[in-house]
């Protein structure tokens, strides 16, 4: 799937696995700015893995989105701030809410 995002396309790749991409050994999601591409790792249920795997992707898909967009502002290569972990869970984590209130709001 392939998203536009402040006028640069991204391959979004879900269902990804260690063996096809090494970094997926290490995180459930990750993005790539030199070569626009959002891979999420492939969610599968074990002892360890959280209830809600659909959610819990979704989560990873918004945040990986996010540090795209602030790569895509220039961000990325000015300040530590937009690499802050913290913060873009924060907004992954918060934006349905804040969505919901802006539309309640109509504020878009």
């Amino acid at each position: 799937m392939d998203v536009d995002i402040l006028g640069t396309k991204y391959t979004i790749v879900k269902d990804c696995i260690e063996e096809k991409e090494p970094l997926m050994g290490k995180y459930d999601g990750f993005m790539d700015d030199t070569v626009n591409k959002i891979m999420i790792a492939k969610m599968e249920r074990s002892v360890e893995s959280l209830e809600d795997l659909n959610f819990y992707e979704k989560q990873v898909l918004r945040h990986e989105v996010i540090h795209a967009f602030l790569s895509e502002s220039g961000l990325k290569s000015n300040s530590d701030w937009a690499r802050n972990e913290e913060m873009v869970d924060y907004f992954a984590i918060q934006f349905p809410k804040m969505l919901k209130v802006f539309i309640e709001l109509d504020a878009l």
